[in-house]
């Protein structure tokens, strides 16, 4: 058999902005995968995988947005597989369902559980599969997939650092958490970057209504960078928000990796205005769609690049 060359990427539809960040990141590295997709008016989807893929190194890159996203990413990886695919490496920019990591209640289904185990019954290739996510939003996902997939959880913390750097426009900050939930890991970056972390005490009287308890640092006159995992609505970044300024925070910004801002969640935060600035990683396409002066949007791109290029083999 000959020697792999340079994986070939391919792309699900909502992702081929990633895909092409990617390429333009690493062009004489990843080769563009080429495939015909048409969809039918009873809504069935064609594919066709016109690269040839045997032997050889295969990235795909989608995210579990929705169940048609989900299905597009687990048909072209399984086609891959299926046309002799050396290795397939799954790129999972943001894994939809994760907040739904567990049952709560008596006859719930956990999705997340039933996505992982979904990509877990892809056949294994000779090297292997393995799945890459970014900031999970419950840490025990991985340990969903089954089989001999290796899932790799990278953080994104490189990235945020140097975001929260740049939104402090070299002044000292603090980097702050939405809520005890996410105060580990703000913690852990706060330290490495020599600045202060804060968190909030919160107590939940419903799944609509929360009471601020208590602050853990002194935010008086400071800049207050907040870092949320994932903006869905907003409601508790505003909220969040809210209480670090009537503690007396001087200014707020945000960062996040996984944008998806339903509810028109952007215009909220900018009419609050107490939010000077959010950037969010591209994680998710919804994030490319707005369009408001308070967002910046980086690409996760390089980060994929260097963990993922460590070797001429793609592995």
């Amino acid at each position: 058999m000959a020697q792999p060359h340079s994986p070939i990427l391919f792309a699900t539809k909502p992702y081929q902005y990633l895909a092409t960040a990617l390429l333009h990141a690493a062009p004489d590295r990843l080769e563009k995968g080429i495939l015909t997709i048409r969809d039918f008016p009873d809504g069935e989807h064609y594919h066709r995988i016109d690269s040839s893929v045997r032997g050889q190194h295969v990235w795909v890159v989608g995210g579990t947005t929705d169940d048609a996203a989900t299905m597009e990413l687990f048909d072209i990886a399984q086609g891959c597989v299926q046309y002799g695919a050396f290795s397939m490496t799954i790129i999972i920019p943001y894994f939809g369902y994760s907040t739904m990591e567990r049952s709560v209640q008596e006859g719930e289904v956990v999705k997340a559980k039933n996505r992982a185990l979904l990509f877990s019954s892809i056949p294994r290739t000779p090297l292997g599969n393995r799945i890459i996510l970014f900031d999970l939003h419950a840490e025990g996902i991985p340990y969903y997939f089954d089989s001999d997939v290796q899932p790799h959880h990278i953080y994104c913390e490189a990235l945020h650092a140097e975001n929260a750097r740049f939104l402090a426009g070299g002044e000292n900050f603090v980097l702050a958490a939405t809520d005890a939930g996410r105060a580990k890991w703000v913690e852990s970056m706060a330290n490495k970057m020599g600045v202060l972390g804060a968190f909030i005490y919160k107590r939940r009287h419903s799944a609509e209504e929360t009471e601020v308890l208590a602050i853990n640092a002194t935010v008086q006159g400071s800049h207050v960078i907040i870092y949320d995992d994932m903006i869905r609505t907003g409601g508790s970044l505003l909220e969040a928000a809210k209480a670090y300024k009537q503690e007396g925070a001087a200014r707020i910004s945000v960062m996040t990796t996984h944008g998806l801002f339903t509810n028109k969640s952007i215009e909220r935060l900018a009419g609050s205005g107490i939010i000077e600035k959010v950037i969010a990683l591209d994680t998710h396409p919804n994030t490319l769609q707005q369009n408001h002066p308070l967002l910046e949007v980086r690409s996760v791109a390089p980060l994929i690049i260097n963990r993922l290029l460590s070797n001429e083999s793609g592995n």
